[in-house]
C-alpha cells in the first residue's frame, strides 16, 4: 500500500513521449553508474601516487587488512624457477664416434701432406692451414711437418684413444673449456714432447659437446616450481605507515595502496567496459523488479523522475562516502533513501532500490564487507518502523530503529573489539548511532520539502486533512449535514474496499471526505439535504436543475483551490462522477421536450474525466452504490447484492472504469465489500406498531390519571422507552 501518491501532473503526452522520457532518465542512471565504476572522481578520497615518484606525505593504513600480493608472489615464483638449473640430455655416443672418425680422417689427410715429395714446405703448411674442422695454427703445422715418422705413428695411434677418453664423459657447452683443459692429463706419457703437443692440440680442437640442453624439460620443471609457490600474504596493521613522506614509491607500495582502495588505478577501456556491463545488468534487473512489484512507477513520469533524482543523489554521495576511511562509510545515510522512497512512492519500490544501492556499495566499499549488511539491514529497519509516517515522531522512532540495528550489525562483525583502542571504539560507536539520527533527519526534511516541491500528497498532509476541524469539513457539517453523513458512509465504504484490493486506503478515505464539498455552495438542491417534501427543483426546468447538480464538481474544485487541497485530492472531486449522465433530469427533459426536439445528452453529463486511478474509481463506485442503496432501500441481502452487481456492471459496460487499472478480480472483491458494509449500514428495520392508550383502573373509576404503556411487539420484544 503506497504511503503517498505523486499528484504532480504534466501536460498530456503521448505514450511514446512517456517512454522516451523514461528511457532518457534510465540512460542517465546508467551513465552515472558507469562514471562511478569506470572513471575516477576528484576529491573522492583516493590518491594519485604512481611508482617511481616521491611520496608527498605519509600514507597510513586506515584499518587492518590482509591481502594476497601479486608482486611478492611473482617474485617468489621467479626465484623458485631460477633455482632450477638447465636440463640436459644424457651424453650422446654418436657424437663421440663421429669426432673420433673425423680425427682419423684428419690424420690421414695430414699423413698424405707429410708424404708429398713434390710439395714445398710452404705449400705443405698451406695445405695444413686449410683444414676447417678445427683451427690449425702455423706453429702446430710446423710441428706436424717436423715430426719424425716414429713420432707421427705414435700421434696416429694415440689421438683416437685420447678423443675416446675425453668424450666418454658428459660435455656441455658450459663445460667444454674444462673438458679441453683435461686433455693433457689423458694423453699417454710415453709420447715424446713433440708428439704429445700435437695430440693435445688436435684433440682439443676436435672435442665437442655431447650432452645437449633440453629447453622443454627445463621449462616444465621451472613451471612446476612456480606452481608450487603459494600466494604471498601481506598483513598491514591499522595505523601502519605504508610509505613515508620523501620516500620513493615502489611497486609494493602501489599494490598496498590499491588493495586498501587509497590509490586510483590507471584507466583503460576494459575498466569502462566492465563498468558499463555491470551498470546495464544492475539497471535492467532493478527495472524489471520495479515493474513486477510496483509497475505504476514506470508508467508515471513525474514519479519515476523523483525516483531517479533520489537515486542519483545517493549514488553521488556513495562515491564520496564509501571510501577507505575509518568511519565515513558508516555514516552513509542509505536508510534515508529507503524511508523516502517508501513514504513518497511505495515500500516495494524502496526494497528494490535498496537492493540495487547495496550492490553498488559492494563495488565501492571494497575490503569492508561488514558495511554491506550494516547499510542494508539498517535501511530495512527504518522502513519497517516508519510505516506510513503519519506523525513526525515516526521519523524519530525510525532513526532509533536504524541506530539500534546498525549497532547490532557493527557488534556482530567487530566484537569483542580487541583491535580497537578506547578512543577509536567511542568514535565508531558514536558514528554508528549518529547514522540513525542523520538518516531520520534527512528523510524528514526531504519528505517535507519534496512533498511541497513535487505536489506530493503525503501521509502527514492526509492526517491533517482528515481531522473534522478542517474548515471545509466544518462547512460540510454545518451547511450540508445530509451530505456530511453521506460522505462518512462513503468514506468508510471506499476505505474498506481499497484496503481489500491493496490500494491506498488512507488516501481513499480522505479523498472521500472532500469529494462532495462543492455541495456546500447550494446544499438544498441535493436530496440528502432536503428536510421537507418541497424540492427547489420543482420550480426549475430539467436542464437548469441538471446544471446545478453538475456544478457541485466545479464548485468543489474552486473550494479545493481556495483552501489549497493537494492536487491528488482534487482528483477525487473531479473524477468521482466521471462522465456519467444525470439520468433523472435527462429523462424528465426528454418527456417535457416538444415533439421533434432532441435533447442533447452532453448537457446532462458530468465534465469528468473518468477515474484514472484505483482509488478514485473505488470512490466513484462507492458513491454510486451508497446513493442507490439509500434511495431504493433493498429489503434483503439478495436484493442488495443484485443492486450492487447491476450498478457496477453498468459502469463497466459503459467504459467508465477503463482508465482506472482495476481488474475483474478486484471488482469482484469490491462488490463483496460493498455488500458486507452496506448491509450493516442500511439493514432492514423492524416496523414498530402504533402505541395505543389504555385507561388504567383509577381512570375508569375517576380516581387515576391516564398513562401510556408499551404494547408488546412480536416475539416478546418491547419497544424501548422514549423511542
Amino acid at each position: 500500500m503506497s504511503q503517498a501518491t505523486l499528484s504532480f501532473r504534466l501536460p498530456p503526452r503521448s505514450r511514446w513521449g512517456d517512454r522516451l522520457l523514461i528511457a532518457i532518465l534510465t540512460a542517465s542512471v546508467v551513465i552515472l553508474l558507469v562514471g562511478l565504476f569506470a572513471w575516477q572522481i576528484p576529491f573522492s578520497g583516493q590518491l594519485r601516487m604512481p611508482a617511481g615518484e616521491i611520496a608527498p606525505h605519509d600514507v597510513v593504513v586506515p584499518r587492518q587488512i590482509v591481502y594476497e600480493s601479486q608482486i611478492l608472489t611473482e617474485r617468489a615464483r621467479e626465484r623458485a624457477a631460477a633455482a632450477i638449473p638447465d636440463q640436459y640430455d644424457p651424453p650422446d655416443g654418436r657424437v663421440r664416434r663421429q669426432q673420433i672418425e673425423l680425427g682419423r680422417d684428419i690424420l690421414a689427410y695430414m699423413s698424405m701432406v707429410r708424404a708429398d715429395e713434390y710439395a714445398s714446405p710452404e705449400l705443405k703448411t698451406d695445405y695444413l692451414l686449410a683444414i676447417t674442422a678445427f683451427p690449425v695454427t702455423p706453429e702446430l703445422a710446423l710441428l706436424i711437418l717436423e715430426a719424425t715418422p716414429a713420432e707421427w705413428d705414435s700421434v696416429v695411434n694415440e689421438l683416437p684413444v685420447t678423443l675416446d677418453r675425453v668424450m666418454r664423459e658428459e660435455i656441455r657447452e658450459s663445460t667444454l673449456a674444462a673438458a679441453r683443459r683435461r686433455v693433457p692429463a689423458l694423453v699417454s706419457g710415453e709420447l715424446s714432447e713433440r708428439a704429445n703437443t700435437i695430440v693435445v692440440e688436435i684433440a682439443r680442437g676436435l672435442v665437442r659437446p655431447n650432452s645437449m640442453a633440453n629447453p622443454a624439460r627445463t621449462e616444465e620443471l621451472r613451471e612446476r616450481a612456480r606452481a608450487d609457490v603459494p600466494m604471498q600474504l601481506v598483513t598491514l596493521e591499522r595505523n601502519e605507515i605504508i610509505v613515508r613522506a620523501g620516500d620513493r614509491v615502489t611497486p609494493e607500495h602501489v599494490e598496498a595502496m590499491t588493495q586498501i582502495g587509497l590509490l586510483q588505478g590507471e584507466w583503460n577501456w576494459w575498466i569502462a567496459l566492465r563498468g558499463t556491463l555491470f551498470s546495464l545488468a544492475l539497471v535492467t534487473v532493478a527495472g524489471g523488479a520495479l515493474y513486477r512489484v510496483w509497475p505504476a512507477v514506470l508508467r508515471n513520469v513525474p514519479e519515476y523522475g523523483l525516483l531517479i533524482l533520489l537515486v542519483v543523489a545517493w549514488l553521488l554521495a556513495a562515491k564520496f562516502m564509501l571510501v577507505p576511511h575509518d568511519w565515513l562509510p558508516y555514516l552513509y545515510p542509505l536508510a534515508a533513501l529507503g524511508m523516502l522512497v517508501a513514504v513518497l512512492i511505495h515500500v516495494r519500490a524502496a526494497v528494490v532500490i535498496l537492493f540495487a544501492l547495496t550492490l553498488v556499495a559492494v563495488y565501492l566499499a571494497r575490503n569492508n564487507p561488514g558495511v554491506i549488511p550494516y547499510l542494508g539491514l539498517g535501511s530495512i529497519a527504518g522502513i519497517v518502523v516508519l510505516g506510513r509516517a503519519e506523525r513526525l515522531t515516526s521519523f524519530f522512532w525510525a532513526g532509533v530503529a536504524v541506530a539500534a540495528c546498525n549497532w547490532l550489525i557493527f557488534a556482530a562483525f567487530r566484537a569483542p573489539f580487541e583491535d580497537l583502542d578506547t578512543a577509536r571504539l567511542v568514535q565508531l560507536h558514536t558514528v554508528v548511532l549518529l547514522n540513525g539520527g542523520l538518516s531520520a533527519s534527512i528523510a524528514m526534511i526531504l519528505y517535507l520539502v519534496l512533498g511541497n516541491l513535487f505536489g506530493i500528497t503525503t501521509s502527514l498532509q492526509l492526517t491533517e486533512l482528515s481531522r473534522p476541524t478542517h474548515p471545509l469539513l466544518r462547512q460540510l457539517l454545518l451547511k450540508a449535514s445530509g451530505t456530511y453523513h453521506h460522505t462518512i458512509v462513503v468514506s468508510n465504504l471506499a476505505e474498506r474496499a481499497a484496503a481489500a484490493i491493496g490500494a491506498d486506503a488512507f488516501l481513499t478515505r480522505v479523498g472521500a471526505y472532500y469529494h462532495d464539498i462543492g455541495k456546500t455552495v447550494r446544499p438544498y438542491f441535493f436530496t440528502e439535504n432536503i428536510v421537507d417534501s418541497n424540492s427547489p427543483h420543482d420550480k426549475l426546468d430539467p436542464l437548469t436543475s441538471a446544471q446545478i447538480i453538475i456544478s457541485h464538481v466545479s464548485d468543489g474544485l474552486d473550494l479545493a483551490a481556495k483552501y489549497r487541497l493537494p492536487l491528488r485530492l482534487r482528483d477525487f472531486i473531479r473524477e468521482h462522477h466521471g462522465t456519467t449522465l444525470v439520468k433523472f433530469f435527462y429523462i424528465q427533459a426528454q418527456r417535457e421536450a416538444p415533439d421533434g426536439v432532441t435533447v442533447d445528452p452532453a448537457d446532462f453529463r458530468y465534465p469528468g474525466p473518468n477515474p484514472r486511478s484505483k482509488e478514485t474509481a473505488i470512490l466513484f463506485l462507492a458513491d454510486t452504490c451508497e446513493a442507490a442503496v439509500r434511495a431504493m432501500r433493498p429489503a434483503t441481502r439478495e436484493e442488495l447484492a443484485q443492486l450492487i452487481n447491476r450498478l457496477i456492471d453498468e459502469r463497466v459496460a459503459d467504459g467508465d472504469l477503463n482508465d482506472s487499472n482495476l481488474t475483474f478480480r478486484e471488482l469482484t472483491t469490491i462488490k463483496d465489500v460493498f455488500i458486507q458494509v452496506l448491509q450493516g449500514v442500511h439493514h432492514p428495520r423492524v416496523q414498530y406498531p402504533e402505541m395505543v392508550k389504555r385507561p388504567r383502573a383509577e381512570e375508569t373509576n375517576g380516581s387515576r390519571p391516564h398513562t401510556t404503556e408499551p404494547v408488546p411487539l412480536p416475539g416478546g420484544i418491547e419497544e424501548p422507552s422514549g423511542a
